[in-house]
């Protein structure tokens, strides 16, 4: 590792405003990193100190980069409710084993306007009974909305938790149609 860090890569980032709120994006040449939601400055230098110690180099504040303008104008067309796919490269290294193989499974298999079940997302990758671990795997994801874990929710009918918190799922899921949207 050189001094920019895991195999000489830079990792920018760029805050953006959504009807969630502000959420950090940050990405490497490999692709999309890192999604945080509620980034505020305290919740936003944390993420970022997180960031430096897992990628071993300090991100950068970079808004107008090429490695954060597709995922900008990808989310931006979501939140517009133009875009019902994220068609961006993704760099997986902060997530790995199981949860990895759960969330690219998330990713590619639970489409827009559906949601699946915690249980249900465990047998998918062959592993029955290990709906506690998907739940972990869930609250583990560095790329929320993107992959998309606002879409499992319990096999009773039960939203589930949430790291962005329960409202902002809410938000989500009535966004795609899951959910009515709230009244006030």
């Amino acid at each position: 590792m050189d001094s920019n860090g895991r195999n000489g890569q830079q990792v920018v980032w760029a805050v953006v405003g959504t009807d969630i709120g502000p959420l950090l994006l940050a990405a490497t040449h490999d692709g999309l990193v890192n999604v945080v939601f509620h980034a505020t400055e305290a919740v936003r230098d944390r993420a970022l100190g997180r960031l430096a110690d897992r990628l071993g180099t300090e991100p950068v504040e970079a808004p107008r980069s090429p490695l954060l303008a597709e995922a900008i104008r990808q989310v931006d067309a979501y939140f517009a409710g133009e875009r019902r796919t994220f068609e961006l490269p993704l760099d997986w290294a902060l997530i790995s084993g199981f949860n990895r193989q759960v969330l690219r499974e998330l990713a590619s298999g639970v489409p827009y306007g559906a949601v699946v079940g915690y249980g249900d997302l465990a047998q998918r990758v062959g592993q029955p009974g290990a709906a506690q671990a998907v739940g972990t795997a869930m609250g583990a994801n560095p790329l929320p909305v993107v992959v998309p874990c606002h879409r499992v929710v319990e096999s009773d009918g039960g939203i589930g938790g949430f790291g962005g918190g329960l409202e902002t799922k809410r938000k989500l899921l009535a966004l795609e149609g899951v959910l009515p949207e709230p009244l006030f």
